[in-house]
């Protein structure tokens, strides 16, 4: 996992080939989210965990885009059906199948680890990675793991960078940086919280 290089003047949210800010959601159709944006946007934040610098968090991001694919699977296998993720669920459900279904709650739940992580360690000035990174581990993805992957996941919690480390290799300008990751993690917590709430539907689950 190589650190990724971000252009002078730029940050690494704005290289991204899809941000979560412009993921298209559609308030007219209850909050549909658009699955094309939503799945690029996914497989762009993983580009963070290469700026934590360490090979402990590849199982991380490994995890995230193999959901990434099990729900483009289905996407490409019935795309009339698949055009938001509420769709592609509620379809595929009908078809007595759950791959894709339950690829997009665990890629929502290491979505919610990394925007509440990102979103603590904003938010406290003086608390290094590895704190906020173990308290979002501790409130989303540790309750479900089995006791072959907590130790997986822990590790990557003790290779965080520390924080004077990390920001700079977000961007070389700090303002830019804290304005532009504040707006995408607001954007993200919107659509995992749309997500989270149409995923405790009895519909919604297998």
């Amino acid at each position: 996992m190589s650190a990724p290089v971000v252009p002078q003047g730029a940050t690494l949210i704005s290289t991204f080939k899809r941000s979560f800010v412009d993921v298209p959601v559609d308030p007219q159709n209850d909050n549909a989210v658009s699955t094309t944006e939503f799945l690029e946007a996914a497989e762009s934040l993983t580009t963070m965990f290469d700026a934590l610098g360490s090979v402990a968090f590849s199982p991380v991001k490994s995890d995230m885009l193999g959901n990434v694919k099990k729900i483009r699977d289905r996407q490409l296998a019935a795309p009339a059906e698949s055009e938001t993720l509420q769709a592609l669920v509620l379809n595929e459900l009908k078809s007595k199948s759950h791959k894709a279904t339950e690829g997009l709650v665990w890629l929502v739940r290491g979505l919610d680890f990394t925007c509440i992580a990102l979103s603590q360690n904003l938010a406290k000035g003086g608390e290094e990675l590895a704190e906020s990174f173990r308290n979002a581990y501790g409130a989303t993805l540790k309750p479900f793991h089995g006791f072959l992957i907590k130790p997986v996941f822990s590790a990557a919690m003790s290779a965080c960078p520390y924080r004077k480390d990390f920001y700079p290799k977000l961007g070389g300008n700090q303002d830019a940086v804290t304005t532009e990751l504040r707006a995408y993690l607001a954007a993200l917590e919107k659509i995992v919280g749309i997500l989270k709430g149409f995923q405790s539907r009895k519909d919604a689950q297998w």
